[in-house]
């Protein structure tokens, strides 16, 4: 997969040579190239804002460079997907990075200040598909930190990149992984530490038992910290073991009140 990523702080991106991405990138699943914005300016402060028409506070990124830049890295032909991360796109989520996962070229904008001219998404998607995307209902400074997790979402889940490829399948919000419930608690040696144990069904060997366990603990974990999730759950999905479990932590459920 290729990726281009414009910003003007291409040493936010130093995070991209470590751990699996760095590997990524070493073993050629990943081609990244980062760019600095400002090298398309032609002023002696190579400015990339200004003020907003219409009045207001902060200032706006320019269409100018943007413009260039997307001309000199998206030459006619085969076009990236552009990804705009801003706080009033769509939602980022599990399902989308798996799409932007099968995707051969993906291109980052990372806007700062008030964000960038909108003019340059509307003639962006004359030539490529554009996406607007954000991470949450937060502001941050820049798109970088969001440009940073989109990119570590997709490229954990292009084959190779991971060891075990399970890891994926297993992940909480993978689609088809318990219906987007939350992963439960997961543990390793030793099988007591300060006075804790392991829960006993994990060293038991019981397949069937452990899975249980697993499904519960999810269950358990979903209505804890996520309710607003389990009514998205398909028709059928629960068991009357599952609803018990989800009574029993104060969830109230029944077959009807999963969604079709």
């Amino acid at each position: 997969m290729k990726l281009d990523i414009v910003t003007i702080f291409p040493e936010y991106f130093a995070p991209l040579e470590i751990s699996l991405l760095g590997k990524a990138r070493r073993t050629g699943l990943l081609d990244v190239h980062v760019h600095d914005l400002r090298d398309w300016t032609h002023d002696r402060h190579r400015t990339v804002d200004d003020t907003p028409y219409g009045g207001g506070p902060g200032m706006v990124m320019k269409p100018e460079p943007w413009g260039e830049a997307l001309d000199a890295l998206v030459p006619s032909g085969d076009a990236p997907r552009m990804i705009i991360p801003t706080p009033s796109g769509r939602p980022f989520t599990q399902a989308l990075a798996a799409e932007y996962a099968a995707a051969p070229w993906l291109l980052f904008a990372c806007g700062r200040y008030e964000g960038i001219d909108s003019r340059v998404a509307e003639e962006a998607r004359t030539r490529m598909p554009v996406d607007e995307v954000s991470l949450g209902d937060f502001v941050l400074a820049g798109g970088e930190v969001a440009v940073l997790v989109m990119v570590e979402a997709v490229g954990r889940l292009l084959p190779g990149v991971l060891g075990n490829a399970d890891s994926v399948a297993d992940d909480s919000f993978a689609p088809g992984a318990m219906e987007s419930l939350l992963e439960g608690p997961v543990y390793t040696k030793p099988p007591v530490w300060r006075d804790r144990a392991v829960p006993d069904v994990l060293l038991s060997g019981h397949h069937g038992a452990i899975a249980r366990w697993r499904r519960d603990e999810a269950l358990r974990r979903t209505a804890r910290h996520r309710p607003e999730l389990l009514p998205r759950l398909a028709s059928g999905a629960l068991d009357e073991h599952d609803r018990r479990v989800l009574r029993e932590a104060g969830f109230p459920v029944d077959a009807e009140d999963m969604a079709d």
